[in-house]
């Protein structure tokens, strides 16, 4: 009963132990001086600050930005099984998926039009 789920499992494991030897030959092998530099963020050059620019708050924009990936990325996966079984889907799949694709673009194009897109 559970003889197919065993390549699942060996993969799983395969995959945290990969994962805990990286971290645990980095913690290993990697550098021990550290200074006040490599401690802190990545900031391109520019002086870290507390505050984000525009006084502490985040531009609603931001947000806007990462709903509308989150949604057009969870609409691109639903593209992937029909890509795989295309050939035995048959025309109503066909139909079915231009209509998806079809619903899409007009999201993308009411997004566009909306200056969704702009990020000033």
């Amino acid at each position: 009963m559970s003889q197919p789920y065993v390549p699942i499992l060996f993969m799983l494991a395969l995959g945290f132990g990969f994962a805990a030897l990286s971290v645990g030959t980095s913690m290993v092998v990697g550098p021990k001086r550290y200074n006040r530099a490599k401690l802190e963020a990545y900031e391109c050059g520019i002086q870290p600050s507390p505050h984000a620019a525009g006084g502490g708050r985040v531009p609603i924009k931001y947000y806007l930005t990462a709903m509308l990936f989150i949604i057009f990325d969870i609409e691109s996966v639903f593209l992937y099984p029909f890509a795989v079984a295309f050939n035995k889907l048959g025309l109503f799949a066909l139909v079915e998926m231009v209509l998806f694709i079809l619903t899409v673009f007009v999201a993308y194009a009411y997004v566009w039009r909306r200056g969704g897109l702009e990020w000033d």
